[in-house]
């Protein structure tokens, strides 16, 4: 066995023994009132995520494109005696999620946590394809934002405040190995939060599809793996950086936490079952994050319950 895989596998346990410890009476800001929005919830990261946060005592919405699907991952969670509900969402279709936020709003009051699964990937392996870039990046980074802009004014005020947790990747570091962003002008711009803004990633992901457009994207200085979805995840965890700055400043009792985490390469449909990681481990860090004590964590990067440079 490898260093590095040794070192994997020694995390993983660890991890699965801090998830035999139940957290103390004083550490469980949370209730059955509390609710938790979990997108693309009917399978693989999403589907464990809703059954570990049911598991730890919230209401669980269970979110899906397709409803009958949904209904089904529901019906499972509620057999194994969980407390969840579910609703149609498709997090690139703008009437369904104005349907989903009215609908929540009146049932429920708000939310309280809102889990961003829901997306796409298309370099599976270690190949690398931009063939799919438009539909990436619409999901993976325009969806989750719409998402996190229209639920926002739906998350209900609390001491502990509202949590949201962005499943993102570790390819999207703006200075990392494998995804680095050539331009260092750009790079500069995206790390300073004077200057970083929801239009300059917008126009980084722009000049990115255009130059795919072009056959130029080679050349333009993008990641050379995982290119679509790592300059997807980029946005994703840069876009939370910036939230977590702006909503730093809404004042007590209505403060929301934004964080994102990398849940590792894991064995889904989405990977072509081809990850070294379950969906269970996958899914424990996003639970860490949406139930973390020490609510002043915000606006970082984590795996396996780690804080990541980005």
């Amino acid at each position: 066995m490898s260093g590095k895989k040794e070192k994997r596998e020694k995390r993983l346990q660890e991890i699965s023994l801090l998830r035999t410890i139940p957290y103390s009476d004083h550490q469980r800001w949370w209730s059955e009132e509390t609710i938790a929005v979990v997108t693309g919830a009917n399978r693989g990261i999403g589907f464990e995520i809703a059954r570990q946060l049911a598991g730890h005592g919230l209401t669980v919405v269970l979110t899906s494109r397709d409803t009958g699907v949904g209904i089904e991952a529901a019906r499972v969670l509620k057999e194994g005696g969980f407390n969840v509900d579910v609703h149609q969402l498709d997090i690139l279709d703008a009437e369904s999620v104005s349907e989903f936020a009215k609908w929540i709003k009146e049932k429920y009051g708000g939310l309280d946590i809102l889990i961003n699964n829901a997306g796409v990937n298309y370099n599976l392996g270690s190949g690398n394809s931009a063939e799919f870039a438009k539909q990436v990046i619409e999901t993976n980074y325009y969806g989750t934002k719409n998402m996190i802009k229209t639920m926002i004014p739906l998350m209900r005020p609390s001491a502990a405040g509202a949590r949201i947790v962005n499943v993102s990747s570790r390819l999207g570091k703006l200075n990392g190995r494998r995804s680095r962003i050539e331009d260092e002008a750009l790079r500069e711009k995206l790390s300073n939060l004077e200057t970083l803004s929801e239009e300059l990633i917008d126009n980084m992901v722009s000049k990115f599809l255009q130059q795919v457009e072009d056959n130029t994207w080679q050349s333009g200085g993008w990641p050379q793996k995982f290119t679509d979805y790592a300059v997807s995840k980029l946005a994703v965890n840069l876009y939370s950086v910036l939230m977590a700055n702006q909503l730093a400043e809404r004042p007590e009792g209505g403060k929301i936490y934004i964080n994102c985490y990398c849940p590792g390469w894991v064995r889904t449909a989405m990977t072509g079952w081809s990850g070294n990681i379950s969906a269970e481990h996958a899914a424990d860090t996003g639970v860490w994050l949406a139930l973390l004590p020490n609510k002043e964590v915000t606006g970082k990067l984590f795996a396996e319950r780690r804080e990541l440079k980005l």
